[in-house]
């Protein structure tokens, strides 16, 4: 499945249930289904933010359901790019303002089995997530 949306936060949302309703085939467990979620509303809202901070463009939406209960997802933006990756993973760190907590990275990489972070500085991100589902009623 593939969505490309314009970067407005009313489109976090949107981004949000699509991929739940995506995953759901798979039936996930409620935890799962919430961490899904979850990471992708904070890759889109990085991409909101950071990406494209002031200005309107694209992010593009991948998921792809692969054998063995396993899902990747991938949130790509044409935005600003990041400058230096690994610090931008470190909690708290942030680009925005006072209100930003910073943990977005952190909590994609919790929340999944793989994070990847390919960036371009004024080209764009790409952030690549891997999540394993359990068996039910393993």
């Amino acid at each position: 499945m593939s969505l490309k949306f314009e970067s407005h936060s009313v489109n976090e949302a949107f981004a949000r249930q699509a991929v739940g309703a995506f995953v759901s085939q798979l039936d996930p467990t409620m935890e799962e289904l919430g961490d899904i979620k979850t990471v992708v509303s904070e890759a889109v809202t990085n991409a909101i933010v950071h990406g494209y901070a002031d200005k309107t463009g694209f992010i593009t939406v991948t998921v792809r359901l692969m054998e063995g209960r396993v899902l990747e997802l991938k949130v790509k933006d044409a935005g600003r790019g990041i400058e230096n990756v690994e610090q931008a993973r470190q909690p708290m760190f942030t680009t925005g303002d006072d209100t930003r907590s910073g943990m977005g990275f952190t909590i994609m990489e919790s929340f999944t089995d793989k994070l990847r972070v390919r960036s371009t500085p004024g080209k764009g991100t790409i952030v690549t997530m891997v999540k394993i589902l359990r068996e039910r009623g393993a």
